[in-house]
């Protein structure tokens, strides 16, 4: 038994708990004749951590039994041959989640691919219209890691209502949904950012802090108060090495429950994406 003061706040095993659903549903529409769930993984460069990402949603396909398709193409492709490539997987009836790994090329415009991709297969959650859905409280396709934060949340039987959850990062990936998402489940919710005036200020009064800055040990001891829960998002590579945001050896005396980086959120968004998939998979059936 690890000695600290706060519990480990594992996403393996609620991970594995939703592969699970997702392989017997997947089952259920094959042992009925029906086609199974289609995901295209789409990566342009050799970034490494981005074919790491890839290869793991690859082997969730795999481990559900998903059709699964990547597209590695080369860091030089251009915009239109991009475009191209978004429009065939959007008609393609066998393909119910396109997923365009991001970064992408600098000389590609991110924001118009993800706007190209057809909403009801953006598992991803990017697309303006599923964000615009998000804001209103009713989205089909929400952002994988926020929404695998909630969940793991709940496995850990956390409350979440009336609760002052602070957030320490406003992106579109995850900051941003994930306020949006713990606004839904009736917290109380306070978004941090580089203009932030005494950040420790307000982390200090988190019920629950979630850190997604990706800048390694930002949050420290003497920043949170005792028994706060911790959720630790940020992922930065040093010396080889995968780090927090939080400076967990410290931090971990003073929380109740914290996130381990890695295995802590990181499994439930690939859980997340195969959950996604059969989401866009019952909306594409109904066209």
């Amino acid at each position: 038994m690890d000695k600290m003061a706060a519990l480990l706040m594992r996403g393996k095993e609620p991970a594995l708990k939703i592969i699970d659903e997702v392989k017997q549903e997947v089952h259920k529409l094959e042992a009925s004749g029906q086609r199974k769930p289609g995901l295209a993984v789409v990566i342009a460069g050799e970034d490494e951590s981005s074919g790491i990402y890839v290869r793991k949603k690859q082997e969730a396909c795999a481990e559900c039994g998903i059709y699964s398709e990547k597209h590695e193409l080369n860091e030089k492709i251009s915009e239109k041959e991009l475009f191209g490539l978004i429009s065939r997987l959007n008609a393609d009836k066998n393909i119910d989640g396109i997923l365009v790994q991001l970064p992408l090329p600098k000389h590609i415009d991110e924001k118009k691919i993800i706007e190209a991709i057809d909403p009801s297969k953006d598992v991803d959650g990017f697309h303006p219209i599923n964000v615009g859905k998000l804001s209103i409280g009713y989205c089909d396709l929400l952002p994988c890691t926020p929404k695998g934060v909630i969940r793991l949340l709940k496995e850990y039987k956390i409350e979440l209502k009336g609760k002052h959850c602070v957030v320490v990062g406003r992106s579109n990936i995850v900051g941003k949904p994930m306020a949006m998402l713990l606004l839904a489940e009736n917290a109380t919710v306070t978004v941090c950012h580089s203009y932030t005036k005494d950040l420790a200020k307000h982390t200090k009064e988190a019920d629950i802090l979630i850190a997604a800055v990706g800048k390694p040990g930002i949050i420290k001891a003497d920043m949170i108060k005792k028994g706060a829960v911790i959720v630790d998002i940020g992922t930065t590579r040093v010396d080889g090495k995968l780090k927090g945001d939080v400076d967990f050896e410290n931090v971990k005396e003073k929380a109740s429950y914290i996130t381990p980086v890695p295995n802590g959120v990181g499994p439930l968004t690939v859980a997340m994406l195969m959950k996604n998939t059969m989401v866009a998979y019952e909306l594409n059936s109904k066209k």
